[in-house]
């Protein structure tokens, strides 16, 4: 038997007549690598700082809130899109590069060297359009693939609505370093190890993370992840509590194109 809860079932979700509430936007990007040893394709992982207030010590993809300078670019590059996703395609880009070092969704002569002195320019000046002129870059938007976004209703924890995207380096062959503020440490996985490491114990995961790369591990390479992304409609899911035989489980809507539509609430990590 499945029942969908009521809001006071879990005194935190808002019920489904009320208006959504405010949230702030947000993007993170999935980065794909080939793996140097030949197996599945390896994806970008990050470990918060523990002192974060938001996923404290949990392990997840780059990414972080749209700033108002993401909307100028957004406007200068992307006019082509609609603005709230390609000012979130930006954010994808600048927070990839503040908190890894990645170069990712850039037109122009990409080294290692000029991605570190990108990185520096965008984090003193706290615009990334001052990187891009300084190395006299262009964004390329259409290199993010729209993979999901995720919208949460919540009371008592802070909400985002963040759009998630998908974006390919290749042999990966670029340096990367963690920027010792709001992340700890960064490393390479494919889905399928990355999720073993959370069954282990050896990394924590929210809820969103967990489900996306379930998703991710269906999918041997970044070609794969595209064309599935491509092929499937990106619709806004809502996390929402039912009772399933008795247990409490957090899940999302099935048709969503993921391949495990939840797990018990007393399992499910949300921030």
């Amino acid at each position: 038997m499945v029942r969908r809860m009521e809001m006071d079932d879990t005194n935190d979700a808002w019920g489904e007549d009320e208006a959504p509430p405010t949230a702030t936007p947000a993007a993170t990007v999935v980065v794909f690598r080939r793996d140097p040893a030949g197996g599945p394709a390896q994806i970008l992982m990050v470990e918060r700082s523990s002192e974060m207030k938001f996923a404290g010590g949990a392990t997840v993809f780059p990414g972080g809130k749209v700033d108002p300078d993401d909307h100028a670019l957004a406007q200068r590059f992307g006019a082509h899109l609609d603005p709230e996703d390609a000012a979130a395609r930006v954010a994808a880009v600048r927070e990839a590069l503040e908190e890894t070092g990645l170069a990712v969704g850039i037109a122009g002569d990409v080294s290692a060297q000029g991605a570190a002195e990108a990185r520096r320019i965008a984090i003193s000046t706290g615009r990334l359009g001052d990187a891009l002129d300084a190395m006299g870059w262009a964004l390329d938007l259409d290199r993010l693939v729209p993979w999901a976004r995720w919208w949460p209703r919540h009371r008592h924890i802070r909400v985002f609505d963040t759009r998630f995207y998908l974006a390919d380096l290749g042999t990966g062959a670029v340096e990367i370093a963690v920027d010792a503020t709001e992340n700890r440490h960064l490393f390479w996985a494919s889905a399928h190890e990355a999720l073993r490491l959370a069954d282990e114990g050896a990394i924590k995961v929210i809820f969103p993370t967990r489900r996306n790369l379930e998703r991710l591990a269906v999918y041997p390479d970044f070609e794969s992840a595209r064309a599935h992304a491509l092929a499937t409609p990106v619709s806004i899911i809502t996390p929402r509590v039912e009772l399933r035989d008795g247990v409490k489980w957090l899940t999302i809507p099935p048709e969503a194109g993921y391949p495990y539509d939840g797990e018990p609430l007393d399992q499910a990590s949300r921030a």
